[in-house]
């Protein structure tokens, strides 16, 4: 099968956040727009979702490490979605941290030109500090996509998030992702 004839592939990076264990919505979504799909997870994320059940629907193990000498590799990612995206994951990857494997894959990304969506879910306490607007304000110079604010998913208030969970706009990150298709 050459470049040209493959599926596309998705990664969608999953982080700790409580929208997380409905993840395989997103998967639902990205597979009805022709997407393949490679689930990344945080390390905490791990916690969150069903690994079993987004194995089985997407074919594919979820990665949350980098792969041991030997393993094969996921296949190339054409797009990111990382829903949720939480607090930490923005600023650490804003920062140039990377000390997950899902930092690693984002810290390349836009290096690399591969889109990337991303739809935070924080509080406004947290929304609202320095650090993280001005990590947001880097990705998007970066050409990140962070529908974040007017017309997108709000912040939050403290410890409102969990009557949110239902409500997780996965619609719009695979809108983003594949804006044709809406």
């Amino acid at each position: 099968m050459t470049d040209d004839e493959r599926r596309r592939v998705l990664y969608i990076i999953v982080c700790a956040a409580g929208p997380a264990g409905d993840v395989g919505k997103l998967v639902t979504l990205a597979h009805q727009r022709g997407w393949d799909v490679q689930i990344i997870a945080t390390p905490s994320a791990l916690d969150f979702i069903d690994a079993e059940a987004l194995e089985k629907q997407t074919g594919r193990p979820i990665r949350s490490q980098y792969r041991k000498p030997g393993e094969s590799r996921s296949p190339k990612a054409d797009a990111i979605i990382v829903a949720p995206a939480t607090y930490n994951t923005i600023n650490k990857w804003a920062a140039g941290i990377s000390d997950t494997y899902a930092l690693g894959i984002l810290a390349e990304a836009p290096g690399l030109g591969i889109p990337v969506v991303v739809l935070p879910f924080v509080n406004t306490a947290l929304a609202t500090r320095t650090a993280f607007q001005h990590s947001v304000r880097i990705l998007r110079e970066e050409g990140v996509s962070i529908p974040l604010g007017k017309g997108a998913f709000e912040p939050h208030a403290p410890g409102t998030g969990g009557a949110l969970h239902d409500i997780f706009p996965w619609k719009l990150a695979i809108n983003e992702i594949n804006p044709k298709a809406k």
